[in-house]
């Protein structure tokens, strides 16, 4: 009996440690405790990220207004969305934006084992790495819930993991372009980062259509504070 409790014991502490980073995406306070980053390094910018692309009708829609606006911005893939359109992950790069790994496939960290969420990560880097030429240096975790072996995994590679500041929760169905526009400088500061997504794969359909429209209002309210949208 004693060494079933010690047991149960033993399996309880190591799933907190597991899912003791996962508190990161409520309890901001603790991502510098954990090199979890969600600001510019002393930048009075702004930083835009898109989750989740790329999409054969969300990321053109996203990159095209970017370019009409003259900005650049990070973008979070998803591994088998690039095996899917790696010409797309090529073009974000070769537009200048900064590409990061998001995940290989879109489910919880917490749902997985520790040896499967690495293998998923290392799944994507390589699937990113061959479709835009780039090693990638940036990680953000699917919801924005990490376990401690995906942290730990970054933090070996030497990756940057960040979170984000503010959002439009655009993945919403309820969402418009004012709506997702509104929400995000409500909490939009200096040297903070926003989340948005340029992809409904994982959101409500045509959510992107919504995103692009919204990313004129965006800029123009950032540049009204003397923010500067920027990649990390």
């Amino acid at each position: 009996m004693a060494g079933a409790r010690g047991g149960l014991f033993l399996a309880v502490g190591l799933g907190a440690v597991h899912a003791a980073p996962a508190l990161t995406a409520v309890l901001p306070r603790l991502r510098p405790l954990l090199g979890v980053g969600d600001r510019l390094d002393g930048e009075r910018g702004f930083a835009l990220t898109f989750d989740d692309g790329p999409h054969p009708q969300g990321t053109p829609e996203v990159l095209a207004e970017l370019d009409r606006l003259g900005v650049q911005a990070t973008f979070f893939l998803v591994g088998e969305q690039v095996l899917r359109y790696p010409s797309l992950a090529a073009e974000i790069a070769a537009a200048g934006h900064r590409v990061g790994v998001h995940c290989f496939s879109h489910r919880n960290l917490l749902a997985r084992s520790p040896r499967r969420a690495v293998a998923d990560i290392k799944r994507a880097e390589q699937a990113i790495a061959e479709a835009t030429g780039i090693a990638p240096a940036l990680y953000r975790p699917p919801y924005g819930v990490l376990s401690a072996a995906a942290l730990a995994y970054a933090h070996t590679r030497g990756w940057r993991t960040y979170l984000w500041t503010a959002w439009g929760r655009d993945w919403e169905a309820t969402a418009t372009p004012a709506s997702i526009a509104r929400l995000l400088l409500r909490s939009a500061g200096p040297g903070g980062v926003g989340l948005l997504h340029d992809a409904d794969h994982y959101s409500a359909p045509g959510s992107h259509r919504k995103t692009a429209a919204a990313l004129g209002a965006i800029c123009a309210g950032l540049a009204e504070r003397g923010l500067a949208p920027r990649p990390l």
